[in-house]
């Protein structure tokens, strides 16, 4: 062989060589983006699941509106239709003639009586003990904090429970008394 043919299969195996190393880089760039592409698979898979949650979500959310838009609309007319039924029996009581209530014999009949003075000596020093009772027991004003330390009473229904029962308003019964 001689030293041009040489030099050409010289030349060659560099080509070759250099040509094999980009073959591998690329090889390698490819491999990447395959990956890159699997992963952005994935990712979008997960995205359209997500999306479906989120429209899962607001068809709830939709149906959870219109019910509470129904359950409010009720309690709106059932407090209208109270309160149109309040305002009658209000203007029923008012129409109505006031309780007579049993007149008081004068202070001069009370005076004459001996044991009906007793009484209400007996009825006034009892209040003027209850009073002297109160009084020492109670702290002064300025020894009162400003603010109430104590919580709150917890009441046992909520108002709206109260307002809004389905049971009929009875005012026959009032403080123990019925008619």
């Amino acid at each position: 062989m001689s030293l041009i043919g040489l030099a050409m299969n010289v030349l060659l195996a560099c080509l070759l060589l250099a040509a094999l190393s980009l073959g591998w880089r690329l090889n390698r760039r490819l491999k990447a983006l395959r990956d890159s592409h699997d992963g952005f698979a994935v990712a979008v898979a997960e995205l359209n699941h997500a999306a479906a949650r989120a429209e899962q979500g607001l068809s709830d959310l939709r149906a959870a509106t219109d019910e509470a838009v129904d359950i409010l609309g009720d309690r709106i007319e059932k407090g209208r239709a109270l309160a149109i039924r309040l305002e009658r029996l209000n203007e029923r009581v008012e129409t109505a003639s006031p309780p007579q209530r049993p007149v008081s014999p004068p202070v001069e009949a009370v005076q004459d009586d001996p044991v009906a003075e007793r009484r209400l000596s007996a009825l006034l020093a009892a209040a003027r003990e209850m009073r002297a009772g109160r009084v020492a027991s109670s702290p002064r004003a300025t020894d009162r904090p400003l603010l109430d330390p104590r919580p709150a009473p917890r009441f046992r229904r909520d108002a709206d429970d109260d307002l809004f029962d389905d049971e009929p308003l009875v005012l026959d019964v009032v403080r123990g008394a019925t008619r």
